[in-house]
């Protein structure tokens, strides 16, 4: 098997994939669990799952938002950027980049590529649809 590819996920894939259990993110998600994608995440990036996962317009799905991060956890790729940029539209999305780089991502996927530059250094930004298009072919 090669490498697994190094991707982040927003925030709003996470938040999807409990939403959608069949939908395109969970598919992704499905990836990362078996070990197929490496999820790349920082402090900050962490800080913002449980922030966004556990609000209380959540309420209804935060037990099932407790066993995906929990599942996730083990299969993190840990980075510490020590850089900021301002490439986002939403200053709150330029930790995403930040540690899109740092982390040597190959993908940042996200429900919101209107936020995003198509591309942040070697980091290609998707949705979940166009990432599980590109990586459904044999290597």
């Amino acid at each position: 098997m090669p490498n697994p590819i190094r991707v982040v996920l927003d925030t709003n894939i996470l938040l999807s994939a409990c939403l959608k259990p069949r939908g395109n993110e969970a598919q992704v998600i499905a990836l990362a669990l078996r070990g197929e994608i490496v999820p790349c995440v920082s402090p900050a990036i962490e800080a913002e799952y449980r922030d966004v996962l556990f609000r209380p317009k959540f309420a209804a799905m935060q037990e099932q938002a407790a066993r995906l991060l929990a599942a996730l956890e083990p299969r993190f790729f840990r980075v510490d950027p020590q850089f900021q940029l301002a490439l986002a539209t939403d200053e709150d999305d330029n930790r995403f980049l930040e540690c899109a780089q740092a982390s040597a991502a190959a993908f940042l996927i996200t429900g919101n590529l209107r936020h995003y530059p198509a591309v942040s250094g070697a980091t290609a930004i998707v949705n979940a649809r166009i990432f599980l298009r590109l990586t459904s072919q044999p290597y």
